[in-house]
């Protein structure tokens, strides 16, 4: 038994009330009178591993702080498990394309490498068109035309297909050049055939529509990047009806072809922009700039040789 305990009970003297049991402050200080404490606490204790954090090398003056100690309170977000998975999936895999650097870059680069093959291509196509000895030249030596046409799509079907060869400078450079100058060679052999103010005309047409539809490209928010399945049947049809106006010839027939051409592949336009941009669904790596201007030069050069066949074939009904 404790002190207070053997304590005596003052007992009512005198038949009186007693006021010995409830005595008034001050109340006595001593331990022996205190309530002793719980020999443990039952308040909830972390868990969880503990992870100790790496100091850095303490410096021979001795004067390094003192490290900063890791903090765990239990229910937030910081600490245990969920710590560990939030470590483990920091290294993710980023995009090249989500840094806007790299993106503006790469369509800088793609439209600049563009710009320089249309200024070759257009320049051959005036040569070819208004001087009359060059134009009488183009037109005599026709397996010319035949072999930059075999040697163009050597290499075009080259640097689409394999990304070896479109990736690696400078072949991939030597390349597009290649096929640039061939393609070039044929649009100002087929330009020959034409009058100088139809060349003219086809020309500042196809410069107003590519940079309308490029301009339209960059700021809507259609995404034309999923209708290539649809453009890729819009072309096969093309070609089927190409091939089968052949037996039917008329200028009817080729003002409606030139027309569905020139529309076909200005959708194509639109959509090659959109995979340079990679603003859409899907979207070329940035190491795909020799492609992309590949793609985008062909899809201009195209329009403007079915402009053309707009033009010849209004001009001679």
């Amino acid at each position: 038994m404790t002190d207070v305990e053997k304590q005596p009970i003052p007992e009512n003297m005198g038949g009186g009330s007693s006021d010995a049991a409830f005595a008034p402050p001050p109340y006595p200080t001593d331990s022996a009178f205190m309530p002793q404490p719980p020999p443990y606490m039952p308040s909830p204790y972390p868990y969880g591993p503990t992870v100790q954090p790496a100091y850095p090398p303490v410096p021979l003056d001795g004067n390094a702080p003192p490290p900063a100690q890791d903090i765990y309170i239990q229910g937030s977000p910081v600490g245990g498990a969920e710590s560990e998975i939030g470590a483990a999936a920091s290294p993710c895999f980023v995009s090249a394309f989500d840094d806007k650097t790299v993106r503006r870059a790469f369509i800088r680069k793609v439209f600049s490498v563009v710009t320089v093959q249309l200024l070759v291509t257009f320049s051959i196509v005036c040569v070819f068109t208004f001087s009359e000895t060059v134009k009488k030249a183009v037109q005599k030596n026709i397996w010319i035309y035949i072999s930059s046409y075999i040697t163009f799509m050597v290499v075009a079907l080259a640097l689409s297909f394999s990304t070896t060869l479109s990736r690696k400078y400078p072949w991939n450079f030597i390349s597009l050049s290649v096929v640039t100058l061939s393609l070039s060679y044929m649009v100002g052999t087929v330009a020959s055939f034409h009058d100088t103010t139809v060349v003219t005309i086809a020309m500042g047409a196809t410069l107003v529509i590519s940079f309308t539809i490029i301009v339209f490209s960059a700021q809507t928010r259609v995404d034309f990047t999923v209708c290539n399945g649809i453009l890729v049947v819009l072309a096969i049809d093309l070609l089927m009806f190409g091939f089968f106006s052949t037996f039917y010839y008329s200028n009817v027939l080729q003002i409606l072809y030139g027309c569905l051409g020139a529309l076909v592949y200005a959708l194509f336009l639109a959509v090659d922009c959109q995979l340079v941009m990679g603003r859409q669904k899907y979207s070329l790596t940035p190491e795909e700039y020799v492609f992309g201007a590949l793609v985008i030069y062909m899809d201009i050069i195209l329009i403007f040789l079915y402009i053309l066949i707009i033009l010849g074939g209004s001009s001679k009904s």
